[in-house]
């Protein structure tokens, strides 16, 4: 794993220092983070499973991406960086909330973020990474739900903690007043 710091916050995501990410996962440090999660025009979430050489959760699935924005990088960019990284994607943007967790994940790490949340909509297909993501697919939401009931062990623990509140911030494109994230 290359070395790369991250942003270390208070739990109003004020930056108190940075730090390599493993130390930061070792001791559970708080620390600013990005999801991305991207939806096509059938209001269908485009999961991601983690590669298998992932130093955590490798081989889960989740949301179109994650990732931890670079000392002095706003967190928009850090996500259209993170997007294009690991899934070959462009597309707009759109930051719907803040979710800060704490989940402990195999191997002794902690996983204790501020994460900064964005939606976008693409019909593109994803070319994934070697290295960050193995394999990729669009799904109902209401399918992902059922997978997290039926095969919780399968979908990374984060991606568990946020889905409602995704839900909740989610509008599909043909819902009456959707706002223009919908229409994108």
């Amino acid at each position: 794993m290359e070395n790369i710091e991250v942003i270390l916050v208070d739990e109003h995501d004020c930056e108190v220092g940075t730090m390599e990410k493993l130390a930061a996962h070792l001791q559970g440090r708080l620390h600013r983070a990005i999801s991305v999660y991207v939806f096509n025009s059938r209001d269908e979430l485009l999961l991601q499973r983690r590669a298998t050489s992932k130093y955590h959760c490798g081989g889960l699935w989740t949301n179109t991406c994650c990732g931890h924005p670079l000392p002095g990088e706003l967190t928009a960019d850090a996500a259209h960086r993170r997007l294009f990284e690991e899934m070959n994607l462009n597309c707009e943007l759109t930051k719907m909330f803040e979710f800060s967790y704490r989940a402990a994940l195999p191997g002794g790490l902690i996983e204790h973020e501020f994460g900064h949340i964005f939606f976008g909509r693409t019909d593109s297909v994803p070319v994934p990474a070697r290295g960050e993501a193995d394999a990729f697919m669009y799904r109902p939401l209401d399918e992902i739900q059922r997978g997290f009931a039926l095969t919780p062990q399968a979908y990374a623990p984060w991606f568990k903690l946020v889905f409602p509140t995704v839900l909740a911030h989610f509008t599909p494109l043909n819902a009456p007043g959707s706002r223009s994230l919908a229409r994108r």
